[in-house]
């Protein structure tokens, strides 16, 4: 006869998993003898040890007494059945590792691969990594709010990418997230930037979701809170005045 440390040490578990077996009724828990000791025979160790190497080949507690007392075509179905389960689980952890690989470059987990190279050629224009994040921001919420005028928007992107005016003020832009917002340097900025407004014609009404972009952009900096409200000042300006006329 074995007492519980011995029973345990048999089979290769510990005490507190004895316990536990007993608890969730696996293993039947013998009365105390004379003694006051639990003592276990040989059917406990077989038992014990039946129920460990299930347990260890990832059979749920569950099921594991079922299994235990099975039928040998009830025991292979059932094993069949584990096997399964197990392998869609295989497939979902999978699944799980590879979108926590994306993560390390997230900007591949949630945008599609033109726009993720548009950020990639803005850092080799010398834009910097948070003026990046901010227009990774900023086509999270496109994609989001508007899908449909992602094609278009990359597009447009690149065309202006491929500007050496247009590169030059986005950078301008760039170098000057840590002005102070009254530094005369934003004035010559702000007129540059009006007048690539005009020539592109950007002064027209445009999606609401624009509004959300901007104010993103304008949280990062306050040199570019004043950049922002001084352009849609200005836009506000040429539309009145070309209703007046």
């Amino acid at each position: 006869m074995l007492t519980i440390g011995q029973l345990a040490a048999t089979a290769g578990v510990t005490v507190r998993t004895v316990r536990h077996y007993h608890h969730v009724g696996l293993l039947p828990e013998p009365e105390r003898d004379a003694s006051g000791y639990r003592r276990y025979g040989a059917q406990a160790a077989v038992d014990l040890i039946r129920i460990r190497t299930l347990a260890d080949a990832g059979v749920p507690l569950a099921r594991i007494d079922a299994l235990l007392h099975a039928r040998p075509t009830e025991f292979a179905a059932a094993i069949t059945d584990i096997d399964a389960e197990l392998q869609r689980k295989i497939d979902q952890l999978t699944g799980y590792r590879r979108r926590i690989t994306e993560l390390a470059s997230g900007e591949r987990l949630v945008l599609p691969l033109e726009v993720v190279a548009i950020l990639n050629r803005m850092r080799s224009l010398g834009v910097s990594e948070q003026r990046v994040r901010l227009e990774r921001d900023s086509w999270i919420l496109i994609q989001a709010l508007d899908p449909h005028a992602m094609p278009q928007r990359i597009r447009d992107k690149n065309a202006s990418l491929d500007d050496p005016e247009t590169t030059r003020l986005y950078l301008a832009c760039d170098q000057s997230v840590d002005w102070d917002p009254h530094d005369p340097r934003l004035d010559r900025l702000i007129d540059d930037l009006d007048a690539w407004e005009i020539k592109h014609e950007r002064d027209s009404g445009q999606p609401r979701y624009l509004k959300l972009v901007s104010s993103r952009i304008s949280e990062a900096s306050p040199a570019w809170q004043r950049i922002l409200d001084a352009l849609a000042h200005r836009a506000t300006q040429r539309r009145t005045a070309g209703h007046s006329s």
